[in-house]
Formats: C-alpha cells, sequence, structure tokens
C-alpha cells in the first residue's frame, strides 16, 4: 500500500502517475472528513485516520531496501509520499514508518535508467522562480523543463524521459531528502523565512545545505559566500563558487558582467543561470538573457490612466524581498503596502531599512496592527486599511493630495505592493493578491 500526505500541486500528479500503473492509494489530507473514495479507486481520507497498525510488519520491513525500488515493484512496497507542505511536526511526518520525498521517489526509480537526466536544483529565499526559468531558457535547446515548485510535474519529467530536470526547490522539499541529488545545485542568499516550519533559522539554513555532503566530486555547487565556513559548505567535495555578489560570481565564471543588461534584484537571478549553464555545457548565452521577461507578481511595473506608477510584487512574502523591492524605488516617495501572514517573521529588519525614507505604509492583514504598532518607532507614517482594497484607495487619495500627473509617467512616487508576508490570511495565493491589487489600481 503507497500512503500519500497531502493533496496538492505536486501530489496531486503524482497519484495520477500512480494511477496510471493500476495503483491505487491512500491519500490522507487535513481538509479531508472520514473516508470516501474516488473514481479512480483511492481512499481519501481525513489525517487523524492515519495509523501504521494495520501495516503487514514483514512489507514494512522489506520495504526498506528502497534501492531496489523500481517502477514494477511498486505494487509490493509500503510507503508513504509525503507532501512538501506538510510540517515535520505533523503527526503524518511523525507516526509514518518509509517515509519518502517526492525527489526521493523518482530519483530511486531514475537509478535503474541506462542514460539518467541531468539535474539542477535551484533554492534560496528570494528569486527561485526567476532563477529557474532564467535556467531554462537558456538551456532549452538541450532539452531543459522546469519542474519541482513551478512548471512541469516531476511525474512528466520522469515520463517523459525529459533529458535535463531544472527544478526549484524549496526548503521544504530538501528537508525530506535524503537520497537524490543534483549535478549543480544553485543557492540564493538565505533570509530568514518559514521559521515556524523548521523551527529555527539554523535549521532552515541547515536544510538548504543538506544536500550538498551527498554530492560526488564531479558535480558543482554555487553558495552565498556568507556560507563558506558553514560545517556543510565547508565539507563539499564538488567544485564550489562561494559568491559575495553578482559581479563577483560573474569574474569567478568569466561571464561579461557589462554585458548583462538585467537590473537588481533579478541581475544575481541571471548571472546564477548563466553560471549555471557555463558549468553543464560550457556556453555563456547572454543574449537569450537580456531578452528574457520577468514573470508576473515580481517587481511587475504597470500604470494607471493617469500615468502613475504602480508595482505588483505580490511575490515579496518575507522581509529580505520587500527592502530589495523598497530598494529599487528609494530615491521616490513610496505608498507601500504591508502586511498578511508574517509567521511570526521579526519585521524590525525591514522598518530599520525604511528609516529616514520617503514612505508611507498601508497596513492590510492579520498582521496590520503589528505594522502599525512598528511605524512610528521608525518615524514612519502608517494608515491601518485591514484590506486590500481599502489600502488601494487610500493610496489613490494621497496621490492626489501629493501632486499632479504629469504629462508623461509619473516618476516622483510609486505605489508598491510588496507585503513581506504571506497571503493565505485573505486570499487564495499571492496570484489573487497580486491580480486583484492591479484590478482596484486600475479602476478609476
Amino acid at each position: 500500500m503507497i500512503n500519500i500526505f497531502g493533496y496538492g500541486v505536486t501530489t496531486k500528479p503524482l497519484v495520477g502517475f500512480l494511477n496510471s500503473l493500476g495503483i491505487s492509494v491512500r491519500i490522507y489530507d487535513d481538509k479531508f472528513s472520514g473516508t470516501r473514495g474516488d473514481e479512480f479507486g483511492n481512499l481519501l481520507l481525513d489525517s487523524t485516520l492515519f495509523s501504521n497498525e494495520s501495516v503487514d510488519e514483514n512489507i514494512a520491513l522489506e520495504s526498506n531496501a528502497l534501492d531496489s525500488l523500481t517502477q514494477e515493484s511498486l505494487k509490493t512496497y509500503n510507503l508513504s509520499i509525503i507532501s512538501p507542505g506538510i510540517p515535520p511536526t505533523h503527526p503524518l511526518a511523525t507516526k509514518a514508518h518509509n517515509l519518502i520525498g517526492e525527489y526521493d521517489f523518482f530519483y530511486r526509480l531514475l537509478r535503474h535508467w541506462r542514460t539518467p537526466p541531468r539535474s539542477v536544483w535551484i533554492s534560496g529565499t528570494n528569486g527561485k522562480t526567476t532563477t529557474t526559468q532564467m535556467t531554462t531558457a537558456l538551456l532549452e535547446s538541450f532539452g531543459a523543463k522546469s519542474g519541482g515548485n513551478i512548471g512541469t510535474p516531476l511525474s512528466d519529467l520522469y515520463t517523459s524521459n525529459t533529458p535535463l530536470w531544472i527544478l526549484e526547490t524549496s526548503s521544504f522539499s530538501l528537508h525530506y531528502t535524503t537520497y537524490a541529488t543534483p549535478d549543480v545545485y544553485a543557492l540564493l542568499p538565505v533570509r530568514e523565512d518559514h521559521i515556524a516550519w523548521h523551527g529555527s533559522f539554523e535549521a532552515y539554513v541547515s536544510d538548504k545545505l543538506s544536500v550538498l555532503p551527498r554530492m560526488s566530486e564531479d558535480t558543482s555547487a554555487i553558495l552565498p559566500f556568507e556560507l563558506a565556513t558553514h560545517p556543510i559548505a565547508a565539507g563539499f567535495r564538488g567544485r564550489a563558487y562561494f559568491y559575495k555578489d553578482s559581479k563577483d560570481l560573474a569574474m569567478q565564471l568569466g561571464i561579461e558582467y557589462e554585458r548583462v543588461h538585467i537590473k537588481e534584484p533579478f541581475l544575481l537571478d541571471g548571472i546564477i543561470a548563466l553560471g549555471i549553464a557555463k558549468i553543464l555545457y560550457g556556453m555563456c548565452d547572454i543574449a537569450t538573457l537580456n531578452a528574457f521577461k520577468i514573470g508576473a507578481h515580481r517587481i511587475e511595473e504597470f500604470v494607471d490612466s493617469h500615468n502613475r506608477l504602480w508595482v505588483d510584487d505580490s511575490k515579496g512574502t518575507n522581509v529580505d524581498a520587500t527592502i530589495e523591492a523598497v530598494r529599487r524605488y528609494q530615491e521616490r516617495q513610496i505608498w507601500l503596502i504591508l502586511g498578511g501572514d508574517d509567521k511570526g517573521a521579526d519585521l524590525r529588519p525591514l522598518f530599520e531599512f525604511m528609516q529616514g525614507k520617503s514612505i508611507t505604509i498601508f497596513a492590510i492583514g492579520s498582521n496590520a496592527q503589528k505594522i502599525a504598532n512598528l511605524s512610528p518607532q521608525y518615524g514612519l507614517e502608517c494608515e491601518v486599511c485591514g484590506r486590500l482594497e481599502v489600502a488601494v484607495c487610500s493610496i489613490k487619495k494621497a496621490r492626489n493630495a501629493f501632486g499632479n500627473p504629469q504629462p508623461k509617467q509619473n516618476l516622483a512616487d510609486v505605489a508598491l505592493l510588496s507585503p513581506a508576508a504571506a497571503s493565505l490570511d485573505q486570499f487564495s495565493s499571492y496570484k489573487e493578491r497580486g491580480d486583484l491589487f492591479k484590478h482596484y489600481a486600475l479602476l478609476d
């Protein structure tokens, strides 16, 4: 019997893959109530109903020999495959025998291939999606496809014999991965995030570095300089590039820095993508990188009917991301929408960075009062709006009072949504939050 823990974006395609092999599974999720079946013969169960007591001990012992895991032998195994979103303190994670993450599951199947695909894992606190998309664009001619947190599900990469996997890899996935390894591991800067899930910043950093001890001497890693002395990073056996900033990494990799036209905070993403391509295939296609278009909801600029600049940075879900967004516009008056589910994060570094700048804050979400309490401590004006629609309306009134629009785009001020918090307290996703922000901003 195969158990699936959590029924979300990554595990739904996995269930479909197993069903295509004639394997019905038990799916446990907090959102299910009781027990019911679906049209494919799977059981959908409340998480509280999971128990190891029904497992045949002989099957459980045999399934520990995961090196023998093949597509053909799956029907004989007792495994629990966990969604990366489930924290390690959840009863499903603490009770299950033979717990395995999705990366380990597919990479163990791949080990039996005559020519396994090459793979790149890209992680870090901010910039993973952009770097993954850039790398995939640069290596498209080599058969690269994006996967992991974005793009093509691992099950589809596996069944379509994709020759190069470019995986946006979260700290959650890394936590549940103990076997799989990439050919190149690229780590963007690591800042405080997901502390409640990992338990501490130290544990978060350790999970981000956890793949390094398993990687062989013929692999490569691109890592932040400040982690060079970390015990895990210091023991890496492959070729490591420890970077201080974009220019430093470009110099180490022999990339013509001046020819790259992308601006920060995306410049480092681009240099890392070029570095990955150079490490794997010795190529450096700066022209393709310069033509790359940044995706939606990450410092996405647009103007309203009055030629006023608005910026959708709904993907700015932590302090470091918002600092980078503010840094980009710090010479202007900024009307900043902050707030949401910050998961207990320390917001003081953000306020320290904003102190002394021309910034007015419009607080929304579950931590709005926390933001309002911090603002006067740093000499910042704050209006508690609660809801996004109210914040956008308040910004429009403030901008009208600030000055008349210019004949061309008004560069004196900018309205910026960069919440430094997750969206799920009020929205279904950061995408919904960003889409609504644009909708409200463009209403006359």
